[in-house]
């Protein structure tokens, strides 16, 4: 698993867990649709900071609370 795969992992969970589609979540986000779709769907390996820092707003979150599950504490990542 890579770096990329559990945050888009995590993204999924939480969306389901809270009966959010990705396009709510961008709205809630403040982000545009394409650019979650494109973080979702791989084409964007790398999302910054900031953009973590607005979906875990979104999901009503901190970055620490988005970042804080087991694949991303317990897993040695392969390179992206």
């Amino acid at each position: 698993m890579t770096c990329s795969e559990a945050v888009i992992q995590r993204i999924r969970y939480l969306c389901d867990e809270r009966g959010l589609t990705i396009n709510k979540l961008a709205t809630l986000s403040g982000l545009t649709q394409s650019t979650l779709n494109n973080i979702i769907h791989g084409t964007n390996k790398s999302p910054t900071l900031n953009t973590l820092y607005k979906i875990a707003t979104g999901l009503n979150m901190t970055v620490s609370e988005f970042l804080d599950f087991p694949e991303m504490n317990e897993t040695i990542f392969n390179e992206d």
